[in-house]
């Protein structure tokens, strides 16, 4: 489907990465890792068509159409939901526009007679056969559907984006996705900003995909979920595994192993075989097997050892000074977005050296709580600082806090007082922004060297209450195990905003479940947390809170009998395996729908091809009934 051979591309004079090749089928799903800075997201690009590379070649098969989901989602404010996901159909709304001229011509012309109108005719006959073609009558009800499988209500269709938090609008862009049935997915952070219902529909999304996809993730979990083979960019070439990302850490592992052992054998046999050279060398007998040896020597292949990039970012948080013993009392903190309540009648309390963890689903409120603390937005309610308050602020959307046009190290300058400003070269190196790299624009930065450049400001300023809102999100695996090492060396007060439970374990004290517009309070780590809520993980927590809050929106619903309890396990399997193959007669009349554009009189010359083409739209058409009948049955028993 794809072939990328002896890839190489440059930044300033040196390689990000040099002669890469591999190739990608349909049914592969790649996990594409490596450290921030490596070059994942600059991969993703150059498959897209995005940007440029210095040499090599990509070979794509005829028609192969590519879907790229990029870390920053950038919508066009003022449209709706179901507006930007029309957006998926780029040639339907064209052919739409011409639609819409030819009847308006048609309409207020008299020369019926012409030859021009009569052209028009022609025209509106074309476009409208191309319109059906590509779904054109079908794709606003198929919109609709993804929409509501991804969680959307019917009210939600017609609210403009931007009233929706960041997991939502990525929502959005999955459903474009979808709609759009590409050949190759490249998902750039795709976990970034959703919860935990988001990552477990996209889990299953795609396992279920019929063709490639390459996911740069740094959830571990996730990607041992959903990809079947592992490409490591480091150090300027790729490490290809057909396993996913946990299997491939212990194969190369032991594959280093075996070429450190393999290299140590053959050192020892060229250290004698020298040691031969010098002895025969000596003797004028013996000078001819000497030159033997030598050609010998040089004839063998030097086993090299893969090199690892070890080199991680040195953090340390220090507090500024001691504070009083409540650093912050708030009491009756409510918070609305237009009719959309987020927080009500919230009262908090949080001690000197308290470290606590924010969790639960996107658009529960935990963002705003922690923006009300720093003061960023306006709320009702008391919100007070205690004795000597100093606040750090890590934002989730660390994009809109730094300037692009600005250098690394002017970024920092900017930020610095005189007491910090001596230490901003200092600081950048111990963040890996060393020599040139600090002189690089912010607007090049991967979104992990965006991570790393706004903890290295955190420093430039005293704080001893810490609020970290999603601190993990484009930081590679290492950088994230430096980050946790070094908040629970912090002897401050931390908020933490997060959904990885993995890089929560053992890092706070005390849990705040936000459900409802209200919070919860948990005495204990999270893993405290799942056990008083009796659940194996924080994504089957997040899960069962969207069934109970589903429960709780339904006034005739109770606890369900096993028989509506079977019933309804019953109807999921169903309704799965339906739109399973809604999605493959999609596929195929898509497939179809294309040959006859662009070789419409070979296609319909085929044996009973009209026959085969109705039976697949009204097996389609078969599908949707049953689709509709049983989301029918579902809806009556929730």
């Amino acid at each position: 489907m794809l072939n990328i051979h002896n890839l190489s591309v440059s930044f300033q004079g040196t390689y990000l990465f040099e002669k890469i090749t591999f190739q990608l089928a349909s049914g592969t799903r790649v996990g594409l890792v490596g450290k921030n800075g490596a070059g994942k997201s600059t991969l993703l690009k150059i498959i897209s068509g995005e940007q440029e590379y210095d040499q090599g070649a990509i070979a794509m098969d005829k028609d192969v159409s590519i879907g790229f989901l990029k870390q920053d989602i950038d919508f066009t404010k003022g449209k709706t939901v179901l507006q930007e996901s029309y957006e998926a159909f780029i040639e339907i709304k064209k052919l739409e526009g011409q639609l819409e001229e030819i009847n308006t011509q048609l309409a207020t012309r008299e020369d019926y007679e012409s030859a021009s109108y009569n052209q028009l005719m022609i025209d509106l006959n074309d476009v409208q056969h191309q319109y059906e073609i590509l779904g054109g009558y079908n794709y606003q009800g198929e919109t609709e559907r993804i929409l509501q499988g991804l969680g959307f209500q019917r009210e939600d269709f017609n609210k403009v984006t931007e009233t929706f938090s960041g997991g939502w609008r990525m929502r959005i862009e999955l459903a474009k996705l979808l709609l759009q049935n590409n050949d190759i997915l490249l998902l750039d952070e795709p976990t970034n900003h959703l919860d935990i219902e988001s990552i477990l529909w996209l889990e299953e999304f795609l396992k279920n995909y019929a063709g490639a996809v390459v996911v740069v993730s740094h959830d571990k979990m996730f990607l041992d979920n959903i990809t079947n083979r592992t490409i490591e960019i480091s150090l300027g070439k790729i490490y290809d595994y057909n396993k996913p990302y946990t299997k491939y850490l212990v194969q190369r592992q032991e594959l280093r192993a075996q070429q450190l052992a393999s290299q140590k054998n053959q050192q020892k046999q060229i250290e004698q075989t020298e040691k031969l050279i010098e002895k025969f060398r000596a003797k004028a007998s013996k000078a001819t097997m000497a030159q033997s040896l030598i050609k010998k020597l040089d004839k063998i292949d030097r086993i090299e050892v893969d090199e690892d990039d070890n080199s991680v970012m040195s953090l340390t948080f220090p507090v500024s000074v001691i504070p009083g013993k409540v650093v912050i009392e708030a009491e009756n903190i409510s918070k609305s977005y237009g009719d959309t309540q987020v927080l009500r009648g919230i009262d908090l309390r949080v001690e000197r050296d308290t470290k606590i963890a924010f969790v639960g689903q996107n658009g529960q409120g935990k963002s705003t709580l922690a923006k009300i603390i720093v003061d960023e937005i306006k709320y009702s309610g008391a919100m007070n600082l205690g004795h000597n308050v100093q606040i750090g602020y890590f934002a989730q959307n660390q994009a809109d806090y730094l300037d692009g046009s600005k250098t690394v190290e002017d970024t920092m300058l900017d930020a610095a007082d005189e007491r910090t400003r001596p230490l901003v070269r200092n600081i950048l190196g111990s963040f890996l922004f060393r020599g040139d790299e600090a002189e690089k624009y912010v607007r090049v930065l991967s979104g992990g060297e965006r991570n790393r450049l706004a903890l290295a400001k955190l420093l430039l300023q005293p704080f001893n209450v810490l609020v970290m809102d999603e601190p993990t999100n484009h930081l590679d695996i290492k950088s994230k195990n430096v980050l946790k090492d070094a908040l629970l060396k912090f002897e401050g007060t931390l908020l933490l905003v997060s959904h990885d439970r993995d890089f929560l374990q053992g890092l706070t004290d005390k849990v705040y479940e936000f459900k409802d517009h209200k919070i919860k309070e948990y005495l204990g780590d999270i893993e405290y947390f799942l056990e008083q809520r009796n659940l194996q993980n924080l994504r089957e927590a997040e899960k069962r809170t969207v069934g109970v809050a589903t429960q709780i929106n339904n006034p005739n619903s109770g606890k369900q009998s096993y028989k509506d309890q079977k019933k309804q396990k019953s109807l999921t399997n169903r309704l799965s395996k339906i739109e399973a193959t809604i999605n493959k007669l999609e596929r195929e009349i898509k497939e179809i729908d294309l040959e006859l554009a662009l070789n419409y009189e070979a296609t319909i010359a085929l044996p009973n091809f009209f026959d085969f083409y109705q039976g697949k739209k009204k097996e389609l058409e078969e599908a949707m009934k049953q689709w509709e009948h049983i989301s029918e049955q579902l809806e009556g028993l929730l």
